[in-house]
Parts: structure tokens; sequence; C-alpha cells
């Protein structure tokens, strides 16, 4: 429809122009391929116009560069090849039913003869020695299939070839020439086929291939289905950014929801939302949460179900942070929580999800800060109504007896309560409780609360966490949770026996009794006296004085059984749970106080009523809760520091593993508050603590960076360095694990300078036992490049330590795990580490003596005392990694050595490394008279095979002024891999604009080329 009327003869053009004119962009190529087809269907014999199509076609073909020029034939050319597709409902593709088939064999021609050529020629090329041959074949291949119709069908014999071929091409050589075999084989997965060959391919692709984009191609066109799926998940922790970043977007596109475990999405949104790249983290939130929520019906709640919030809260709150992100404020508050006329969900309705929907959108408003102020009031009430909810809440939740907590489902009840009154403990958090009434009214709930023995002791420390929060000033602090502490320890009890009704009446009675005959005798006195009976009178006033005496007996009974009533008794309680409650407490406080804050008498009374009495306690949880607090304690007074830090040495090698991991955490916390002088003031005998190491094992190497060395005893600081050293060989993960993270803070805050230390945990971070324990190897991998990164004096102790290393992986025996790891790698690490431009602060002065000078010397040194040594090769090729100072006198030392090592190594891959050196060390008028007296002439060997020294080996080693420098210079040399390296002056980098202007020029026209094949042929 593109052009008037009837086409004629002047329309069409010949092969040779369509190729020309095909190159430049703003051709009509539509008209381009309609003229050149036209020319095509007139002719008879098609093979001539065949001949001369492939041979324009190479032109384009042998080119591998991504040329404009190019690029537009190679469309040209699957433009003009697929207009003979015809439309996919006449059987043109090899036919739609067999039974057609059957009836018009005469029609059905198996494919157009065009495309059948085009098809031979690019299957016969894609075997072709030139990359560029084989990439453009697979491009063309790749562009042929894409333009077929959604259900075109394709010839079997024709699949099974371009199946075998590209199968093959997905292995090659180029990654350009894999990623278009991936993408050509797109349309030939079968899903349905546990057995499809390109899906099998394209799994050991996606697992191995080392070219990221190669791997991107294929997660872009790899098909869904149980088997792949797992494959594409593990892509989203692939090493590259842009690899994790389509693999979520696959997922987002691709997988429905329903079709992923709740683990596999709550891993996906945790490592996602976690990812360190910006851009990973924006395609979880812009792409695949939607994509989610699409599918739920924009119902956030629903979402919430389809992940396990009871074990993933963090992960579903960061969650709903990002989903609200990307949500208009006004539509945040159309939310989705039932909030009733007070504010609040109505009790019976809460459910893990919508309390945890609730505080996240309260905490995302809050943090929107003043702006959020009016918003909140409408999903929060007042802080006394909602204290006062909370309290209703939290005292419904049931406590179980011992016959309840076996069956399964009342603890599964229990514990959704729990969670859901921490989620309502965690919004006191968005309370506004400037209004003192308010505060007030929240202090108190949360100090009944905790007094509460009912209260679930999970709540504890959330609850102080947010009394704390209330109270600003450390010394209120102190005294509150003290007070809260002493009711809880030491409760009010009533009086222990109730008095017996039977027994009151009987004392009236009795009373009564007394009364009347008192009165009687009082009568009868007044009798005898008025009848001057004076002998009898003395006798009844006696009476009197008896039943006096009896009627205030029997009150006093009377007064005392009803005191007895209302007596209060205080009684100590010490069992494990109260004492967990009362310890988790104080550790809660403790941790929220001013590190300034010193140790007032209120906290010592805790420290020996509390805490150090709970340290002798037989429960495991009773005693590690004390030690975390006895820790904590310390840190405010250096006092408390130096007397139980004996205590806390003995924990760490002496309980369960839980304990001595928190009583080693103590430690490494105090040594770093204030460092190693504090054992100097620890009696230095008491404080070693009894170690398995002999004192041979005990090296000077550990030096222990103090300000006043001459006051540490040496043997404490050291044992405590041997306890540590035999931590790092435990059989316990976790132990290891906090060992190594304690001493990595010690190294790095300068409490601790040790080579011998930081080889062991290079080894470790190595080892293939620790290939599990995430943790030990992410918190070294970075602590490795801080502390190198931090001081040039660091990286002097990452050198020291070099040689250490180097030698222990060499000399591990066969049985040992350090004898799999990867010599290389290590070396690798340590020439990396230690470069002079590692340093955040690198130095300007190139003429400076870096680390990797002394590294030079250290290596030769070690070369020459060995130099049939299997690791000399080792040496060599780290020799011509380093990059060295233009310091003179440093070259020339080294060139001493290097000339030395020439006559005594044998090794060829050696001398060719040594050699090179050499050359690059010198000035280019030495360079040629230096070669002449190195290893071209023979070695100097005397009789009895030893070398000739004629200096000893030794000699050069540390002896210039020049090795007492200490800042660091960027070396100005490109570094060498010690291969292929042009042994040229060093090159300097063409400007932007240089480049620019010389792609211009380089820019390819393969008309010159045409036009001279055309004169010759």
């Amino acid at each position: 429809g593109f052009c008037e009327g009837k086409m004629t003869a002047d329309n069409e053009i010949d092969i040779k122009e369509a190729f020309q004119r095909a190159q430049k962009g703003h051709n009509n190529k539509a008209k381009l391929v309609a003229s050149l087809k036209s020319r095509y269907n007139k002719l008879e014999d098609k093979s001539l116009f065949h001949e001369e199509f492939a041979h324009y076609l190479k032109y384009a073909m042998i080119v591998y560069k991504r040329e404009p020029a190019v690029e537009n034939v190679i469309e040209f050319v699957a433009r003009f090849a697929s207009s003979f597709q015809s439309p996919p409902k006449t059987n043109e593709e090899g036919e739609q039913q067999q039974e057609e088939e059957e009836e018009e064999d005469d029609d059905a021609e198996d494919d157009h003869p065009f495309l059948s050529f085009i098809f031979n020629f690019l299957l016969e090329s894609h075997k072709a020695n030139s990359h560029a041959v084989r990439f453009r074949a697979c491009q063309l291949i790749n562009k042929l299939l894409g333009s077929m119709a959604e259900n075109a069908q394709i010839d079997d014999d024709l699949f099974d070839r371009i199946h075998q071929a590209m199968l093959v091409r997905v292995t090659d050589k180029f990654p350009n020439v894999r990623i278009q075999a991936a993408l050509a084989m797109t349309r030939l997965q079968q899903p349905t086929d546990p057995d499809c060959p390109t899906i099998n391919a394209f799994m050991l692709i996606l697992e191995n291939d080392t070219n990221a984009e190669v791997r991107r191609a294929v997660l872009s066109c790899i098909a869904m289905s149980p088997r792949t799926l797992l494959k594409v998940l593990k892509r989203t922790r692939d090493i590259k950014e842009n690899v994790r970043k389509l693999a979520y977007q696959v997922l987002a596109d691709k997988v429905h929801i329903k079709a992923l475990s709740i683990a596999q999405r709550v891993s996906l949104l945790q490592q996602g939302l976690h990812d360190t790249s910006e851009a990973v983290r924006e395609v979880v939130c812009s792409r695949l949460l939607p994509a989610w929520l699409l599918r739920l019906d924009g119902n956030i709640i629903e979402l919430l179900h389809r992940l396990d919030v009871e074990n993933c809260a963090e992960t579903a709150l960061e969650t709903l942070k990002a989903i609200f992100k990307n949500i208009p404020t006004e539509e945040l508050l159309q939310n989705q929580v039932e909030l009733d006329n007070r504010r609040l969900i109505p009790k019976e309705s809460l459910t893990c999800e919508n309390v945890l929907y609730w505080r996240a959108l309260c905490e995302f408003i809050r943090s929107k800060g003043d702006d959020g102020d009016e918003m909140l009031e409408q999903v929060l009430p007042d802080a006394a109504t909602y204290a006062d909810y909370l309290c209703g809440y939290l005292k419904a939740v049931p406590v179980l007896s011992e016959e309840q907590r076996a069956d399964f489902n009342q603890v599964e009840l229990v514990m959704t309560k729990e969670f859901i009154s921490q989620h309502l403990i965690h919004l006191i958090g968005c309370l506004d409780t400037n209004e003192e009434g308010g505060r007030k009214r929240v202090l108190a709930v949360l100090q009944d609360m905790l007094a509460l023995p009912q209260t679930p002791s999970s709540l504890v420390f959330l609850l102080t966490e947010k009394l704390l929060n209330l109270i600003s000033d450390d010394h209120r602090r102190i005294q509150t949770v003290a007070e809260i502490i002493s009711d809880v320890r030491e409760p009010i009890t009533g009086a222990s026996q109730p008095v017996d009704e039977n027994e009151r009446r009987r004392q009236q009675v009795q009373l009564a009794e007394v009364k009347v005959r008192i009165l009687e005798a009082k009568q009868t006195l007044e009798d005898c006296i008025s009848a001057q009976e004076f002998s009898q009178a003395a006798e009844l006033k006696n009476s009197i004085t008896d039943l006096e005496n009896r009627r205030n007996q029997i009150l006093q009974d009377i007064a005392e059984s009803n005191q007895v009533a209302d007596k209060e008794v205080r009684t100590e309680k010490n069992d494990p749970d109260t004492l967990l409650r009362c310890l988790t407490m104080c550790a809660e406080l403790l941790k929220q106080m001013n590190i300034k804050t010193r140790i007032g008498p209120t906290t010592s009374a805790l420290m020996s009523s509390l805490i150090l009495p709970s340290i002798a306690s037989a429960h495991p949880a009773v005693r590690n809760m004390a030690v975390v607090c006895l820790g904590t304690c310390a840190l405010h007074s250096k006092e408390l520091a130096k007397t139980h830090m004996v205590l806390l040495l003995q924990i760490a090698q002496l309980d369960e593993v839980k304990i001595r991991i928190s009583a080693l955490r103590d430690i490494i916390d105090l040594l770093l508050l204030f460092g190693f002088q504090l054992l100097s003031e620890t009696a230095a005998t008491e404080a070693a603590p009894p170690s398995q190491s002999s004192p041979e094992n005990q090296d000077d190497d550990m030096a222990v960076a103090t300000d006043e060395k001459a006051d540490v005893p040496e043997d404490t600081a050291q044992s405590i360095l041997v306890m540590l050293s035999e931590f790092l060989d435990s059989e316990v993960s976790d132990l290891r694990t906090e060992t190594a993270e304690g001493l990595a803070k010690l190294m790095y805050t300068g409490r601790i300078s040790s080579a011998k230390m930081l080889s062991r945990l290079v080894l470790l971070w190595y080892n293939p036992v620790t290939e599990d324990d995430i943790r030990l190897r992410h918190c070294l991998g970075v602590f490795f490049q801080l502390y190198t990164r931090e001081s040039r004096a660091h990286q002097e102790v990452v050198e020291e330590s070099f040689l250490l290393t180097v030698r222990t992986l060499m000399n591990a025996p066969a049985t040992s795990p350090l004898a799999e790891v990867d010599i290389n790698n290590v070396v690798e690490l340590f020439v990396e580490l230690t470069r002079p431009g590692a340093l955040i602060k690198p130095s300007t002065n190139t003429e400076e003596v870096c680390v990797h000078d002394y590294m030079a010397v250290r290596i030769c040194g070690e070369m020459l005392k060995d130099p049939t040594a299997p690791e000399v090769r080792l040496y060599a090729k780290t020799l011509s990694n380093l990059e060295l100072s233009r310091d003179e006198t440093v070259r020339e030392d080294l060139q001493t050595l290097l000339q030395q090592l020439v006559q005594v190594v044998k090794d060829r891959v050696c001398l060719r490394a040594l050699e090179k050196m050499i050359y690059q060390l010198a000035d280019s008028k030495e360079q040629a008279e230096l070669l002449s007296t190195t290893a071209l002439q023979p070695l100097d060997v005397n009789a009895d095979g030893t070398y000739q020294n004629r200096k000893h080996p030794f000699s050069n080693i540390f002896i210039t002024s020049a090795f007492t420098h200490f800042l660091v210079s960027p070396s100005l040399f490109g570094y060498s891999d010690g291969e292929n390296v042009p042994e040229s002056a060093s090159m300097v980098r063409p400007s932007r604009r240089a480049k620019t202007a010389a792609l211009e020029k380089t820019k390819l026209d393969l008309n010159p080329l045409i036009n001279q094949e055309a004169n010759v042929s």
C-alpha cells in the first residue's frame, strides 16, 4: 500500500543498489524490500539472485563491530527474507494440520525457496572461523525467527538443524555470539517437555556463563516453568546488579505470586529491599510489589496474608513502607484498617496482619514530621485512650497452665496474641505524649504492666524500652526501674491465714461473759463496802483485777486477730522467671543510659542484690542475662570493669556456648572502651586466664597497642590474645564468628596491631570450613577493605602478614581444609589491599616509598632463601603485579636483588618474569647493557653446583634510608598482569573529545568495499 498504482520496472532495483541504499538509516526499508521483491518474483531462475544476494550479504557479515551501516543492512536482509512468509492461515511455514497437508500436497511448499536458501546459507556460515561471521549468522537467524507470526510453524527438519546449530553456538567463545544464539533459540523452547534441550541449555547458561550480558539475554527469554523458576530466583542473587535487576523484572512480569512459596516470596522481598544497588531496590518497589498487588486487586492486607508475617515482621514492615512510598498521600488514609469511631481497631478484630499494617501506616505518617501530624490524628487516638486500650488487651492475654501448654492450638493462640501485643506496644512510639495528662497515663500503664506477674515475659524488654523513652532524665529512669524491680521481686502479699469466724464468735462470747462478771463483782463490792465487810471486799477487789486482766487479754486477742487480717507482708521471690524479668528490665535500663552516667547507689544496690547473685544461678537464661547486665554495667565504671574482668574471662572459657558468647562480647566491649591498660590495673597474676597454650605459642608479634605500654602486664594481654586465638579454632561456629568480629573491631580501632592475628583472619576467611558462615565471611570481607583503606600503618601490618599467610598455605598438610584454598587468589587479595591508591587519602608524592616496595624486597628475600622452591613462580608473578614507587634508591636495590635472583633461579617462566621486571625498572639507556648481563649469558655455576655469589643475597635488604619514610603514593604506572604487557613507556589516555573525533572517522561505510569488489568481478 506504499506505492501508488501498479508497480513498474522503474521501481525495481538491483541487489547491489539495494544493499548500498540499505546502509543509510533514513532510507525507507519497506520500499527497498518491495522493489527488490518485485524484481525477485519476476525471475524464472532464482539461483543467480540467491548467489548474488549472498555475495553482498557477506560484506556485512564479516564486520563484528556494531556499525550503524552494518546493522541497517542486517535489518534490511531480515525484513526482505521475512516478507516471503505468507500469513500463517495458509499453510506456508510447514502445515498447520496434518490432514490438510495430505489434501493440498501440491500447493503446500515446505518453505519459500528464498527462505530455504537464506536459512541454509546462515546454517552453513555458523561454523565459520571468523567470530564476526558466527555473530552475524546467529543475529540473522534470531531476527528471522523473531519476525515470524505468533502461531507460525516451521519445517521439522529445518527446526532440528537450527536447533542443533544454536545449541553449538550458545557455547561459543565470544559472548556476543552466545547472546544472539540464545535469543535465536527463544522460540525453540518447549516448556511442556521435561527434557527440552533448549531449556536445559538455558538453565546451564544461567548457572555457569561467566558473562553477565549472556545471563541477562537468557533471563529475558527463558520460558517460565517450575523447573526454570528456581534458576531465575537464583539470579536475584547474581553478582552483577543488572542481572539481579532483570531477574526481578522477569519475576514481576511473568510469575504469578501464587506460583511462589511463602518462603520464596519472603526471601525475594528480604534480599530485594536490602540489595546493595539502588536500581535493584527500585525495581522491587516499582515493579515487583505493584505486580503482586495487581494480582490481589490492590488489597495490601491480602498481600500480608501471602507472607508469613509472624515470622518475618521486619520484612513485612519494610515491604509496607515501600508500598506506602508509591501511594499518594490522600489515598493513604482511605486505608484498609477497619478503625472504629475511637480510631482504634476493635479488640476482637485484631489480627497479625491488620495490627502490622496499622503500625506501619502510623510510623510512615510519623516519619513525615510536622506534615504528618494532622494525618496521624485520623489514624490514632489520644495517648490516654490508647493507653487504656493497650492495658485492656495485654491483661486479656491468657497465662497457660502446664496441661494447656501441651495443646499446640492453645500455644499458637497465645503466640499470636503476644505478636499483636508487641506491635501495639510499638505503636506507643507514634503517640503524641507532649500533653502531660496523656503521658502520665501511658507511664502508669507501662509501670503496671511491668509489675504484673502475668504480663508475658517476651514483652518485658519492649515495655521497658518504651517506658524509658518517655523519661529523659537518667536518674529518674534508674529510680523508676528500680521501683518496678522491687515490686516484682518483693511483691506485697496479704496475711497468710484468714480469720476463723468461730474463733472470733467464741472470743466475743468470752468477752461478754467477763464483762457481766465484772459488773456483778463491782455491784457486790459496793454492797460489801456499804455493809462494812472489808475482808470480803478485799477478796472481791482482787477477783475484779483478775477479771479485768482477763478482759484486756481477750480484747488484745481480738485486736490482734483483726490486725492479722489487714497485715501486709513483703516476701522476696527468687524463681527463675521473676529473676529473668528483673534482669531484662535492668539490662534495658543499662543499655538506654548515657555512657557517661556514673554508677550511683541505686545501681550499685541492683548490682549486689540482683546481678551478681544471678551469675551463680543454676538456670542458663538467668545466668546469661546477668552476664549481659554485668558487662553493660562495667562500661559505666572503670572500677567495676577492673573488678569483674577476671570473672568475665573465666565465664568466657567455662560456661555454655550462649553465655560464653555474651561474656566474650562484654570483654571485647570493655577492651574497646578502656583499652588494654585496664588489665594493667587488674592484678596481673589473677587476670591470666588458664589457657591450654604453651608460652612458645605466644609470639612477641602479638603487639598490644596501648598508651602506657610499661604498665601493661604482657602476660595478661597475651593470655587474652591466646584465648581469642584458640576461639578462632573452635568447632562452634557462633563462637568463632563472635571472636573474629571482636578481633576485627580491636584491630580497626587500633587496640591491637598484629600481623599474626591478621594472617589468622585472612586464613579463616578463605578456609572452606567457614563457607556456610555467612555472617563471618561478610564481616571479614568488609573489615579487610576498611582496615587497609584507613591508614598507611594498617597497610604495613597487611604487608607483614603476607609471607606468614603464604607460608601457612604452602605448608598446609594435604588433610587440612587449607590445602584446598587457591593461593593465587589470596596473593591477589594482599596485592590489592596494599596498593598505594587504595588508601582513603592517598599521598600525592610519587617519589615516596610505598608498601609495595617493602613487599617487593621481602618477596625477593624469600625467593633467594630457596630459589628452587615451588612457590618461586608464584612470587615472581606477584612481583610483576606490584605498583612500585619511583624512588631511585628503592629501584637500584630491587635491581640488585633481581639480578642476583636471575643468576640462581632455574625456572624458565620465572626467569622471563624477572627479566621483564629488570627491564621495566631500568632506564632505557641501561636496558640494553642490563639485559646483556643477565640470563642471556650462561649462569656462573661453581663445580659443586652452587651459584657464585658476587654479593651476599641479603646484603641489600633493608639497608637504604629510603625505607624509613611512611606515606603512600598512587603509582603513575599502570600495573602489569605479568603477561602480554607492551614494554613501552606508559601511554597517556586520550581525552573524550579526541575519542569522539576518532570514532567519527572510523564509522564504517561498506560502499567502497562493495564497489572495489564489483570492479574486480
